[in-house]
């Protein structure tokens, strides 16, 4: 069945008891299974949710940011671990193949002990890597992704990704602030998954992390407020509008009515707020 998984809707990297993890997400469409960034706790999430790390085919990777990729290495290296034998292809942007470079070089030690003691295939021959800019990312005889560079500062190389087949569109918004050409790029999908973040909740959360003088101005310059991101849905004329990235995510004072709330004044359509776990069907 096509269909998303949200295993992570976090805005940010921090990980709290009982709260919401980083950004990660499930994409089963036109017969693949992919994974949409990977944060801390991906590995661990599929599989919760029934997708075995063995049924991966794609990994696409938004941004460089820890909360979108720290865990693509562990993730890959435990489905070798787990009895991988076929080609997973990551597509990421600039610094992607650095990445995974340094990572294999973290696990050197271990890497040689299970190729000579366990007689595992080369994991350097399964995994291929693929940087991508703005444009065609991949095509295949049944889908196509795209991608568009959006506005997220420092990060220069950060891109929405559309993902179309003959019946079904779904984009990405990957991290932005209110960058109205996505709205373009996601006209008439079905399903928009946009982040989000709600103005009342930036203060709490920024008392919650020490540590980060300049987090506020990174916030406001780098992240969608609630009602902006309604202003894209609607000029995009989505199907249904999914919020992810939360930001806050984890914060007891504030709910889903809150964004309901938030963003009413500016999309009328379906509205779905992100939780961990949740799951949305695609027709």
């Amino acid at each position: 069945m096509d269909e998303i998984i949200l295993l992570g809707t976090k805005g940010g990297p921090a990980i709290r008891q009982g709260g919401a993890l980083p950004t990660a997400s499930v994409l089963r469409l036109a017969g693949r299974t992919m994974l949409i960034d990977c944060a801390i706790g991906a590995a661990r999430s599929a599989v919760e949710a029934g997708v075995g790390l063995l049924q991966i085919d794609d990994i696409f990777i938004t941004h460089l940011h820890s909360d979108h990729v720290l865990e693509l290495g562990p993730l890959i290296y435990t489905a070798w671990t787990t009895g991988l034998q076929r080609s997973i292809t990551v597509y990421g942007p600039p610094g992607i193949a650095e990445y995974w470079e340094g990572f294999l070089a973290s696990m050197a030690f271990d890497y040689r002990i299970r190729l000579a003691d366990e007689g595992r295939p080369p994991l350097t021959d399964l995994v291929q890597i693929k940087t991508y800019g703005p444009g065609e990312v991949m095509r295949s005889d049944t889908l196509i992704v795209d991608a568009l560079r959006v506005d997220h500062p420092p990060v220069t190389d950060c891109f929405a990704l559309r993902f179309a087949t003959a019946g079904t569109v779904v984009v990405f918004s990957s991290d932005t602030c209110y960058f109205p050409p996505l709205g373009d790029f996601a006209k008439g999908a079905d399903v928009l998954v946009h982040e989000a973040m709600l103005t009342d909740g930036v203060e709490a959360l920024i008392k919650r992390t020490p540590g980060a003088s300049r987090l506020r101005e990174h916030l406001y310059a780098s992240h969608t407020r609630a009602e902006d991101v309604g202003r894209i849905a609607s000029s995009a004329g989505v199907g249904h509008l999914v919020l992810n990235h939360l930001l806050p995510a984890d914060d007891p004072n504030f709910s889903q009515a809150d964004w309901h709330a938030a963003i009413q004044p500016t999309w009328a359509g379906p509205l779905t707020v992100g939780r961990d776990g949740l799951r949305i069907p695609l027709s």
